[in-house]
């Protein structure tokens, strides 16, 4: 599959899986699982079918690992904006934890700390290059440094998904440093 094709198909898994099922006639179980047939039959009955071999090589393929293949059934690692329930346990963080975002946004994290928006979860990186790719998304990126030890100490649950990508809640702006 060409680079273009499989970004066109990652992009269209990302969207349903993890925004809107339901556009296509999808229903994801609570834990945001769909049967993997279920899921090709619907995208070519919408107008965008997806081979099995397509399927499974943007699941392999995709450098931010964003979906799971287990025994028939596909899902977002994360990243859901549609209630979904991951069932990922609580863990000890790293005592250090990463952030990408673009400057316009450090106002309002200033104010806020970092807010879930619309997703279910803040996104934090395990390392700083990860970081600058994700806040390279959006314009010049701003790297974060997040006390996630300190956070943990003081209660707050961290959960780490299939892809190694850390979710919180919120983290409050006293466990932020910004750069200089």
């Amino acid at each position: 599959m060409d680079q273009r094709r499989l970004v066109r198909v990652s992009k269209y898994l990302s969207k349903h899986l993890r925004h809107d099922p339901g556009r296509i006639g999808v229903t994801l179980d609570g834990a945001g699982w769909v049967d993997v047939d279920t899921f090709l039959d619907a995208a070519r009955t919408h107008g965008f079918p997806i081979t099995s071999a397509e399927l499974q090589q943007v699941v392999v393929a995709n450098d931010k690992q964003r979906f799971t293949l287990e025994a028939g059934r596909i899902r977002a690692n994360q990243g859901h904006s549609v209630e979904v329930h991951l069932d990922l346990p609580a863990v000890a963080p790293p005592p250090v934890l990463y952030h990408g975002t673009v400057s316009r946004n450090l106002g309002a994290i200033r104010t806020d700390g970092l807010r879930r928006m619309n997703r279910h979860h803040v996104h934090l990186s395990p390392d700083r290059e990860t970081a600058v790719r994700v806040g390279s998304r959006r314009g010049a990126p701003v790297v974060l440094v997040v006390d996630a030890a300190a956070m943990h100490a003081a209660g707050h649950e961290f959960m780490v998904s299939a892809n190694g990508v850390w979710l919180v809640e919120h983290v409050p702006r006293e466990f932020l440093r910004f750069p200089e």
